[in-house]
């Protein structure tokens, strides 16, 4: 979705959007957040004005996410929603001496030419709305560190504590002083 400087006015106007989910799921599967996949298209409402230079951009997002749990590796649905502002100036006030990032930096982006293109930071937010270790449930009891097995589906007999076998022998490790 792009928008055009010219057509931006200081009245706030309001628009609604779907950002197709194949380039989000690129991103997803080439990076660290693997586990996620977005089923449809991101929906996105934005409303957005100009003050001078300046554009402002504030919304929300929403998307339809699989996840796979990080303590048990099965999939789960996990709905994403994420509310955004943006201030973006165009690339010209870009000053190479100011590179110190304040918190509020982080809302702050740069445009150029006569459009501003949004996929970039509805891609961005998309990201963002992830979880860092999605789980399927608050109580997910994971895989058994023996078997494998998935310990929400139940026991699996293995006697779970002790020293871990690979390191058995350290045990007979002397240290002297």
């Amino acid at each position: 979705m792009k928008l055009r400087i010219d057509d931006i006015t200081a009245e706030e106007r309001e628009i609604s959007f779907a950002e197709p989910e194949q380039d989000i799921n690129r991103t997803l599967a080439r990076g660290a957040l693997h586990e996620y996949f977005i089923k449809a298209p991101v929906q996105v409402s934005l409303s957005y004005y100009r003050a001078g230079t300046e554009v402002f951009v504030s919304g929300t997002l929403d998307a339809a996410t699989t996840a796979a749990c990080s303590r048990c590796v099965e999939e789960f649905d996990l709905p994403s929603h994420r509310r955004f502002r943006y201030v973006l100036a165009p690339k010209a006030m870009n000053d190479e001496n100011d590179l110190a990032l304040r918190a509020e930096d982080l809302e702050f982006s740069f445009y150029q030419g006569d459009e501003i293109d949004l996929t970039p930071l509805i891609r961005e937010q998309a990201l963002l709305a992830l979880a860092e270790r999605p789980l399927c449930r608050e109580e997910c009891r994971g895989l058994c560190p023996q078997c494998g097995a998935n310990l929400n589906e139940g026991d699996c007999g293995c006697i779970i504590g002790g020293l871990d076998p690979r390191l058995a022998v350290l045990r007979n490790l002397k240290v002297g002083r």
